[in-house]
């Protein structure tokens, strides 16, 4: 018991001076997608710094309160992005979420999710695979154009929810391991699916691999690699996440390649920037592995645009369709990945690419945020789709699977004529 209340100090201590440099601004409220719908003190980072400077005391009077506090973010880090005094406030949020797991215990359901099943690769992909054949049993076409689905019977815990089913087969069931030697290109990958490219998004991850044999590039893809993490970090479980850092580090450190190359700016913002941050704590044999990993992370617009140099000539073309580009919050904010996927738009004829008004401002997804907040989910959602109705556009691209999901929702529910696509997607079409 001492050891886990020295602990909890430390932490809150570690807390406390990560939040020295937040001036009270208010800055944040101006940029909050979750404060622009609710107008609560308690939603935007202003408010919820001022609770957390008395953590202590709060968690013993409210614990649940400060949760839930905690838990209506997004950590889509545009405060971060626009903080005049550079406060890491995702960082904040995050070990925060960590400290009050420690003190009031994981739930069970999220225990199950995170450290049985996600944490547990064999298993999910086992469940998932499984799942697949029977999933349409108790769900009902929702959308032709987003091939969507949605299940009445599942609404009281759901909601109203139009949701893409599991692929029928996943990236991992169809190629196993995959290891194919350096091309014309003279450069290997590995190549880092993500859970939803590999279990749902599947055309995107074989977009992937289309583009890598048309440029020559090797590409090793484990068919034994596990969840990059960022789900359980983001809910504050420490111990999944550290669980399927180290599962993934011993796996990456065998391998011989040029770059980590991932569709989706989570995942790759998770290993280039988190893994190494809280990979400190680990055995100095991990920490190793792990810089030498993070240092080979890179998104795929960004490895086709500045590495292998894919870049259109000449002007813009005027094609049939017209396509806008959501920029996904860890993809522009995070990593500061944003002409390059419009620069790959822009390789196929077939498409006029028209800009939607605040391209950059989150979607609402925010990861497990949809579960829990789903109503507060589709506000914000409905912001992000009426800008994306308004260009006329028939597809919507961006550089985030979950991101892609949320859209394909909320275009599902009102709007059955937008197409949801990666941008990997529409330059794999010219090849």
């Amino acid at each position: 018991m001492s050891a886990d209340l020295t602990k909890l100090a430390k932490l809150l201590q570690e807390l406390d001076d990560q939040m020295v440099a937040c001036m009270k601004c208010g800055m944040c409220q101006a940029v909050c997608p979750v404060f622009s719908e609710t107008m609560k003190e308690s939603d935007v980072t202003r408010g919820k710094i001022a609770l957390l400077e008395r953590l202590a005391a709060e968690l013993i009077n409210d614990a649940e309160g400060v949760q839930e506090a905690l838990n209506r973010c997004l950590l889509c880090g545009s405060c971060g992005a626009n903080c005049p005094s550079g406060v890491q406030i995702s960082d904040i949020f995050i070990k925060a979420r960590s400290i009050v797991n420690e003190y009031m215990g994981l739930s069970p359901v999220k225990k199950a999710i995170l450290r049985g099943m996600v944490g547990n690769p064999k298993l999910f992909n086992m469940l998932l695979d499984f799942g697949s054949k029977f999933q349409n049993l108790m769900t009902s076409k929702a959308s032709e154009t987003q091939a969507t689905r949605k299940a009445p019977l599942l609404e009281p815990f759901i909601g109203n929810r139009h949701f893409n089913p599991v692929a029928k087969k996943s990236l991992h069931a169809k190629y196993g391991t995959i290891d194919t030697p350096a091309g014309k290109s003279g450069l290997r990958v590995l190549f880092f699916p993500g859970c939803v490219a590999d279990k749902m998004y599947t055309n995107m991850g074989e977009a992937c691999l289309k583009v890598f044999k048309h440029h020559g590039v090797g590409v090793w893809m484990p068919a034994t690699q596990a969840c990059c993490g960022i789900p359980a970090l983001s809910a504050g479980d420490r111990t999944a996440y550290d669980k399927m850092v180290k599962y993934n580090a011993e796996i990456f450190a065998e391998g011989k390649y040029d770059y980590i190359v991932a569709p989706c700016g989570s995942c790759i913002s998770t290993i280039m920037k988190y893994w190494p941050k809280y990979g400190k704590e680990y055995p100095a044999d991990v920490q190793a592995k792990i810089e030498k990993i993070a240092a080979k992370a890179m998104d795929i617009n960004e490895f086709l645009v500045d590495v292998l140099g894919v870049k259109p000539q000449g002007d813009a073309p005027k094609g049939g369709k017209k396509v806008t580009f959501h920029d996904s919050c860890h993809l522009k904010k995070g990593l500061g990945v944003a002409e390059q996927p419009r620069d790959l738009i822009r390789m196929n004829n077939n498409y006029e690419l028209v800009e939607m008004n605040e391209a950059d401002r989150c979607c609402g997804c925010g990861g497990t945020f949809t579960l829990y907040h789903y109503d507060l989910s589709k506000q914000i959602g409905g912001r992000k789709r009426n800008n994306i109705v308004d260009t006329g556009a028939q597809v919507v691209s961006t550089g985030c699977p979950a991101c892609m999901m949320q859209m394909n929702d909320m275009l599902s529910q009102n709007y059955d004529n937008v197409e949801v696509k990666h941008s990997i997607e529409l330059y794999a079409e010219t090849l």
